[in-house]
């Protein structure tokens, strides 16, 4: 299974690579493959690479469904070690 997923462009390097936002984390990628991405875009991120731009509306919908995947995931863990009494 692949996964991409969407970041915010922060700041065009020199050549073909960038910097973007995930969650927080600012990490250097190529844009090779959107050369038109520029700073406030959004873009569809995989092994590195962003592999097209996407609106930001579509890229905070996305994101905002990783969060409550997230949130599910650490609830369902706080769940199998025996409540929050246990998680604490």
């Amino acid at each position: 299974m692949c996964l991409a997923i969407p970041a915010e462009i922060r700041e065009r390097l020199d050549g073909d690579m960038a910097i973007v936002d995930l969650g927080g984390v600012r990490k250097e990628i190529s844009v090779a493959l959107t050369p038109e991405a520029k700073p406030g875009d959004y873009v569809i991120i995989h092994v590195g690479y962003a592999l097209a731009l996407i609106d930001p509306e579509e890229a905070a919908r996305t994101l905002a469904l990783f969060e409550e995947l997230g949130e599910a995931e650490r609830r369902a863990a706080v769940e199998a070690a025996g409540g929050l009494e246990a998680a604490e």
